[in-house]
């Protein structure tokens, strides 16, 4: 508002770029023409009592309209280095579809076997389905489009366009990562597709990250989220046995998908961690690269620690945008005189996005705890009912240090000018 009182001519072309949402308009013409495979009116959980979670699994059932599906495995994978040959493999396996959702997805030494192994599965006869966010997987140039558009790959740049008033969307970003072969077998968490996720070769701004291969009947909503994406972007619907085939059980973990969206899904993620917490008995973590949540989750989290509830939150020392690191001490001191604790990560930056709920609740997936993953971006998140899984999780965290209520007093006048300041644009980091 002060931009376009000050500047009205500026003003104006921003909010026309950033302030108005005309993605739902889209995704509404679409449902309609459409029918969802799996949303329903009233939705009973598949899985078993969960005992003081049960709540919870009703809340976001309805919330979602998904069913908890049960019978899925769900295995954990650090950084690049075992993610990249995991995901490699399963798309060298593939006999019938591919589907790959990056917001990232760089044509480098990390992304070039990526586009081959596609380009390859491509000229064997496997459906394959590229998606880069057309504003993170490069604006002016995006090498690895380039390529795979050349070699006959089908390709797009999500909500992309050089035409000036064809371009509303450049605050709406597709911030998934999501991979799916043969229907069967999913890839999803925190790591793009970049050479600074491989840690074992060093690279000048080393990323630290989580993500997950999930197989089961659960797969069926993670292809579902991508074919979603996909008929929005293109128009094309995937709707054959090749992207949707019989799934069987094939592991001891309840699982559903979380979509988030400025369109159909808006705030579905925050809403169900909104109720993940309200239903926490014993302990709340979360671990995420860059903490500016709502204020609604700030205090929900704030009332957790003041009811006992043990609240411990992990977040880089230094993340790699430092007007994020300002903005996200005003809230931080406010969650420490409550009674929450605060662990900060050291180096190399941690980009992981993880939440358990009382060692028995998970929830994984591509959303960061800030107001753009929150209600601006595409995001994904799974959430997962194991017990054995979720102290796994737990037990992976990294080690960091306490910060004190004392260390935030020694902030002088000027940086808690500065901080507020950066608190103020919030909504837009």
């Amino acid at each position: 508002m002060g931009i376009a009182w000050l500047s009205p001519f500026i003003g104006g072309v921003l909010y026309y770029a950033l302030g108005v949402n005309r993605v739902k308009r889209r995704a509404l013409r679409l449902r309609r023409e459409r029918s969802h495979m799996f949303l329903v009116d009233e939705v009973a959980p598949n899985a078993p009592d969960a005992g003081p979670l049960t709540p919870l699994e009703y809340a976001i059932g309805r919330l979602t309209g998904l069913s908890a599906e049960a019978g899925n495995k769900v295995s954990q994978m650090r950084n690049g280095d075992e993610t990249y040959p995991a995901m490699l493999a399963a798309i060298d396996g593939a006999q019938k579809s591919i589907g790959l959702a990056s917001y990232i997805f760089r044509d480098d030494e990390a992304g070039l076997p990526f586009i081959q192994a596609l380009i390859r599965a491509q000229r064997r006869g496997v459906q394959v389905r590229v998606l880069i966010d057309g504003i993170g997987g490069g604006y002016f140039w995006s090498g690895t489009y380039q390529r795979l558009r050349e070699a006959g790959v089908p390709v797009d740049r999500f909500l992309h366009s050089y035409v000036p008033w064809k371009t509303p969307f450049l605050n709406l970003r597709n911030h998934r990562k999501l991979l799916v072969v043969d229907g069967r077998t999913a890839f999803t968490g925190g790591i793009n597709i970049g050479r600074e996720n491989l840690l074992a070769a060093h690279p000048p701004h080393p990323v630290r990250d989580t993500h997950f291969r999930v197989e089961g009947p659960v797969v069926e909503q993670l292809t579902e989220a991508f074919a979603d994406d996909w008929l929005y972007e293109t128009g094309e619907k995937l709707l054959d046995d090749g992207w949707f085939p019989e799934l069987e059980p094939v592991g001891a973990a309840v699982a559903r998908v979380i979509t988030s969206g400025p369109d159909e899904d808006m705030e579905q993620i925050e809403f169900a961690v909104l109720h993940a917490i309200a239903c926490a008995r014993r302990s709340i973590r979360v671990v995420t690269p860059y903490f500016l949540p709502p204020d609604a989750l700030t205090m929900a989290l704030g009332l957790a620690a003041m009811r006992g509830i043990a609240v411990d939150i992990l977040v880089p020392e230094h993340s790699n945008h430092r007007i994020l690191d300002w903005a996200r001490r005003v809230a931080l001191r406010n969650l420490l005189e409550a009674g929450c604790r605060v662990w900060l990560l050291p180096p190399p930056f941690d980009h992981s996005k993880l939440m358990t709920i009382d060692d028995a609740w998970s929830l994984i997936g591509s959303a960061n705890w800030d107001t753009r993953s929150f209600r601006l971006n595409f995001e994904l998140n799974v959430e997962i009912q194991d017990e054995a899984f979720a102290r796994a999780l737990t037990g992976a965290l990294p080690a960091g240090r306490l910060l004190t209520l004392a260390e935030m007093g020694r902030d002088r006048l000027p940086l808690k000018l500065r901080n507020n300041a950066a608190r103020l644009l919030q909504p837009y980091l």
